[in-house]
C-alpha cells in the first residue's frame, strides 16, 4: 500500500493555510487556526479518525477561515486516498456526548453531496458561530468529493452537539477509508470507476 499522505496549501487575499494529512496516522493533531473552538473540533477529527493532521491557518474572519480550511481538508483527503483501491468506501456511526447524539454516514464515492440536519440553538460557542459547522461540512464534502449525511439527533448544548458531530464524522471517515484485505487492489464499486 502506498502512503496515503497529502499536503495542501491555499493562499488567497482572505486566508493563508497549510494543511497536511496522513490517513494512516496515529491520531496526532497539530492545529492552529486562531479560533479555539474550531481547533478543538478539528482535533476531534485527528484523534477519533486516527489521522495525523497538521493545520496552520490565518485569515481575515472566521467565516473565510473555516471555509478555506474545509476546502483544504477535503482536497487533502481526496488526494491522499488516490484511486481508492481496496478501501471500504462507506461507513456510518453514531456518537453521544452527554446530552447530545450525532449520526454521520459517508460514502467516499467521488461525488460531493451533503445532506445536513443540524438543529443548533445558534449559540456563539466561544466566538465560533454554530452555523459555521454547517458551512464547514458543505465545503468539506464538496472538496473531499464524498457523500455526507449528518444529523444531530438531539441535545441541548451546542458545544456538545458540535463535538459529537465531529467525533461521529471522524469515526465514519476512519471506517470508510480503511483498507479491506479481502478486496486488496480492487475498486469498491461495480462501475470499475470511482471519481477522484
Amino acid at each position: 500500500m502506498t502512503n496515503r499522505i497529502s499536503t495542501v496549501k491555499r493562499e488567497t487575499s482572505e486566508t493563508n493555510i497549510i494543511l497536511e494529512i496522513n490517513i494512516d496516522g496515529c491520531g496526532k493533531g497539530e492545529i492552529m487556526t486562531g479560533i479555539r473552538m474550531f481547533d478543538h473540533l478539528l482535533a476531534q477529527l485527528a484523534k477519533h479518525g486516527v489521522f495525523d493532521i497538521k493545520v496552520s491557518a490565518t485569515g481575515d474572519d472566521a467565516h473565510h477561515l473555516v471555509e478555506d480550511v474545509a476546502i483544504c481538508l477535503g482536497k487533502a483527503i481526496n488526494e491522499a486516498l488516490g484511486d481508492k483501491r481496496g478501501m471500504v468506501r462507506m461507513a456510518s456511526t453514531s456518537v453521544p456526548m452527554d446530552d447530545a447524539l450525532a449520526t454521520v454516514a459517508v460514502d467516499m464515492s467521488g461525488r460531493g453531496y451533503a445532506v445536513l440536519d443540524l438543529p443548533f440553538a445558534d449559540n456563539d460557542m466561544f466566538g465560533f458561530p454554530s452555523d459555521l459547522v454547517r458551512h464547514f461540512l458543505e465545503a468539506f464534502s464538496a472538496e473531499a468529493r464524498i457523500n455526507l449525511h449528518a444529523r444531530i439527533e438531539y441535545g441541548s448544548n451546542d458545544h456538545h452537539k458540535a463535538e459529537a458531530l465531529f467525533k461521529a464524522l471522524a469515526r465514519a471517515l476512519d471506517a470508510a477509508t480503511r483498507i479491506d484485505a479481502r478486496i486488496s487492489g480492487e475498486l469498491p464499486t461495480t462501475k470499475d470507476l470511482l471519481e477522484s
